[in-house]
């Protein structure tokens, strides 16, 4: 018997028994569609979450830093001033805080409010983040440490930091709301009542689901103490030159925020405390988790896998009872082990194959359904590597749980085959 007579006997044998076939392949079609599913829908939010990154800029250095003796300026100051002398390898420091209380905005008729969650829910109850307006205190270096650019104007300047000056620069959502197609530069808005003239905008970051960063508002930082209950600003945001300096950088400053609060002879720091991360190390642990989800889920969808190849060689074995006859025939005229092997593989491989091509298929159609739903993506498709993976799966799935079956077919004795009713 050549491959071609043994794939039409398996096609045959399929489109006799209908039903059962298409329960047998049930497991199969399940298992597919969910790794495709699954783990499309955990590389779109990866892919996501990588943008996001990437978009917030490289080179960025991420400080913490608090103090438990100091107040709140002597900390920051000792830190800028450390940083002025790293000016060969950082561009910039601004603080990374935003006003915890809400505040209300307002140009003429246009109000805004932050924090208010009631307003960013849609008609069906999800969150628009582009609606998320929030007050940033930062310094002249606000925007090239957020990796900001100026659609018009300037950034604060140092003056109006040290003076506590009502200035402002605007996101673009928000400048776009406040005064449409008109220039801003020059305009006043209030914070609260209290009047801020508009220095700057910037252009829209271009990062859909993450708006907020257009929506933002930044004031001198000097504004903690009226805007913010002067809490104690803890987070900071330094630019380094280029990746290597990025490195030296963030040696540097952990070795100055351990002499500035060193540890005691406990092992406890009682002064305060700190800590230095960039989003390169945010960027690697985000891979490494993608990693370790991507395996937890494949391998959870593979449970299914699991169970529709067991029904492959449960129905595999009913079938070998019932060709018992057949088989003895066909050894008693003289075929060979390797052909009665390959006939029952064969069908049990087109089996498997039938069932992950329509398990591919309900999976691309989850697949978009899926990324409308959570990701909001209107045409997230599997990837090639998924869909020819889980199709080859299936395949494979089907010869090694039809082996069994097919290796008792070929060792059964033609006497014994054609004595069976």
């Amino acid at each position: 018997m050549n491959l071609l007579q043994a794939f039409k006997m398996a096609f045959k044998s399929i489109a006799m028994k209908k039903t059962r076939s298409f329960l047998t392949m049930l497991g199969i079609i399940i298992g597919v569609a969910s790794v495709v599913i699954m783990v499309s829908v955990l590389q779109g939010q990866n892919r996501k979450n990588m943008e996001y990154w990437e978009k917030m800029g490289d080179n960025k250095i991420n400080v913490s830093c608090y103090s438990y003796m100091d107040s709140n300026d002597a900390t920051a100051q000792k830190l800028y001033d450390y940083c002025l002398t790293l000016n060969d390898l950082i561009l910039g420091i601004t603080p990374n805080v935003e006003v915890g209380e809400q505040v209300t905005i307002r140009s003429e008729s246009k109000t805004l409010k932050t924090n208010d969650w009631d307003s960013m829910q849609d008609s069906n109850g999800m969150i628009d983040w582009t609606k998320q307006y929030s007050i940033k205190l930062g310094s002249e270096y606000y925007g090239l440490c957020n990796n900001l650019t100026l659609g018009g104007g300037r950034e604060v300047n140092y003056l109006e930091i040290e003076k506590t000056l009502p200035v402002c620069v605007l996101g673009y959502n928000v400048k776009d709301i406040l005064f449409g197609y008109t220039d801003p530069i020059g305009e006043s808005i209030t914070l609260n009542g209290q009047p801020f003239q508009v220095v700057g905008w910037y252009n829209p970051i271009g990062m859909e689901n993450y708006g907020e960063w257009d929506s933002v508002v930044v004031i001198p930082y000097s504004f903690n103490r009226a805007l913010n209950k002067n809490q104690q600003i803890t987070d900071y945001v330094v630019k380094g030159r280029d990746a290597q300096s990025t490195v030296e950088a963030m040696t540097k400053l952990k070795v100055f925020i351990n002499g500035m609060f060193p540890t005691d002879v406990d092992g406890n720091k009682p002064f305060g405390d700190g800590n230095v991360s960039s989003n390169t190390s945010y960027v690697q642990e985000m891979e490494n988790q993608n990693m370790m989800q991507t395996l937890v889920m494949g391998a959870i969808a593979g449970i299914s896998l699991l169970v529709g190849g067991i029904g492959i060689m449960n129905i595999m074995l009913v079938t070998v009872t019932e060709r018992t006859r057949e088989i003895g025939i066909r050894k008693a005229i003289g075929a060979e082990r390797a052909s009665i092997i390959t006939q029952f593989l064969i069908e049990a491989a087109v089996i498997c194959s039938i069932g992950g091509l329509i398990g591919i298929g309900i999976g691309t159609v989850g697949t978009l359904i899926a990324g409308k739903m959570i990701l909001q993506e209107s045409s997230m498709l599997p990837s090639t590597f998924i869909t020819v993976g889980a199709f080859l799966f299936s395949v494979v799935l089907g010869v090694i749980f039809g082996m069994y079956p097919a290796i008792k077919a070929s060792g059964l004795q033609p006497v014994v085959a054609l004595r069976a009713d």
